[in-house]
């Protein structure tokens, strides 16, 4: 027989144990690895545990290359209750092999098809939605106003006042573009853009879904433009050898004058820098095709094998809010995806919202394609500007990789929807049965 006495102590230890060891476990992992984004996430992260003290978060930060391979795994093994992506292609992926879950309840319950409208299209598969943005921002050309002003040189709107702003700087001995290609994603954004001005954005989007051969011609006129700028000269020399991150400097001293890259390199702009810094879209190469611009999508997403979805959801919907949006937004130099939230006071987000306000907007190569195709595809655009003579074999290995790839996903399309429709079938028997034996017992 328990005593009164026994109760007692029993209900004083409870009362006594810590509070967090009874806190419910919540797993986040992040792909923001670099500086600014790294500390504005924790920060938000502590501002979502303050807020929800029930819950005993864990946030990791994992390196950004890294991550896109770990994910794979965790998806599939044990994931994370949240997970830090991408929009697009990079979602869709994961979403046709049931790794991600459906959170279209968070979307209707919030009304977050009016208040995340612009990118509400790029977090929908299948008439449902995925996952929350965090952020979008513009890519474009960043470059040095005060070398431009040095040697007369007008911001190039044009694909001829591009090349002519270029061999000026070289006259000078000022390298036109720093671009580093060690991780060959920034050669992807040199092709979108090639790509997007030379056959608009309705083409780039039937190349990026397998519809186009890499050897048709119009995919070589994107290659023929590229190699202009090559020959003349214009990139950085040994850019395969340098993060983009290692080939920023040689813009910060002067050394180089323009990056094509996103809106959050403006993180690495000092103070006393800024100043010298502007921003221009793409030049036009067709005037009836300048309207595409890359601009993508972060987001964050629940795995379909998270332990804890309702923390998970908690914290999705945290994120949803206004003003957790501007936090992301001012820490990390990026446009809000919530419409009601207020972007920072900055003149390259100026910029990139003004440019995007009427654009067809693309995610990315490496978002917007199969992820193989997309792996492979910037090796070949690497590889080409190391070596642009191999362009022939280059276009010919990646036409058989489309092919390969594109076949494969629509074979398993076809088996995923056969499963789901058997799964269906099943359902139907069991419940007619179900029935049959319920008249069969008078019931």
């Amino acid at each position: 027989m328990i005593t009164r006495a026994v109760i007692s102590s029993l209900i004083l230890a409870l009362a006594l144990t810590p509070f967090a060891a009874r806190a419910e476990k919540l797993v986040i992992n992040s792909n923001e690895s670099d500086p600014a984004p790294k500390e504005t996430f924790t920060k938000v992260v502590d501002e979502f545990k303050k807020q929800n003290p029930d819950l005993q978060v864990e946030f990791n930060t994992m390196d950004h290359e890294g991550y896109k391979t770990a994910i794979r795994n965790w998806l599939t093994t044990e994931p994370p209750d949240v997970v830090f992506w991408f929009a697009g292609n990079r979602m869709k992926a994961f979403v046709d092999r049931g790794l991600l879950d459906d959170v279209s309840d968070l979307w209707q319950k919030n009304n977050y098809g009016q208040v995340f409208k612009s990118t509400l299209p790029a977090m929908t598969v299948a008439g449902k939605q995925w996952g929350i943005p965090t952020s979008y921002y513009q890519w474009g050309v960043y470059y040095r106003k005060d070398i431009f002003d040095k040697y007369g040189i007008s911001v190039p709107k044009t694909w001829e006042e591009f090349l002519a702003a270029g061999k000026k700087l070289k006259q000078n001995g000022v390298t036109p573009i720093t671009i580093g290609t060690k991780f060959p994603w920034t050669a992807a954004g040199w092709f979108d853009y090639l790509d997007l001005r030379t056959n608009g954005f309705d083409f780039h989007i039937q190349l990026m879904d397998g519809k186009v051969p890499y050897t048709d011609p119009r995919v070589k006129d994107v290659f023929a433009n590229w190699k202009q700028l090559i020959d003349a000269g214009f990139f950085l020399a040994n850019n395969s050898n340098y993060s983009w991150q290692e080939s920023a400097p040689f813009i910060m001293n002067g050394k180089a004058a323009m990056i094509l890259i996103g809106n959050f390199f403006t993180q690495t702009i000092s103070d006393d820098m800024k100043d010298k810094f502007g921003f221009f879209p793409f030049p036009t190469i067709k005037p009836d095709l300048a309207d595409g611009e890359d601009a993508p999508v972060d987001t964050i997403h629940i795995p379909a094998k998270a332990k804890n979805k309702a923390g998970a959801r908690k914290f999705l919907e945290f994120v949803a809010k206004p003003e957790t949006q501007e936090m992301i937004a001012a820490g990390t130099k990026v446009l809000p995806a919530n419409t009601e939230a207020k972007a920072p006071a900055d003149p390259f987000l100026e910029a990139g919202a003004k440019l995007l306000a009427n654009a067809k907007a693309a995610q990315f190569y490496d978002r917007d394609t199969n992820p193989e195709m997309a792996t492979e595809g910037m090796k070949g655009f690497q590889e080409f500007m190391a070596y642009p003579g191999r362009l022939d074999s280059i276009l010919q290995r990646l036409d058989k990789i489309e092919e390969r790839v594109f076949k494969e996903q629509a074979k398993e399309a076809n088996a995923r929807a056969q499963d789901r429709l058997q799964g269906k079938i099943l359902t139907r028997r069991l419940v007619e049965q179900s029935n049959d034996i319920t008249l069969s017992q008078g019931r």
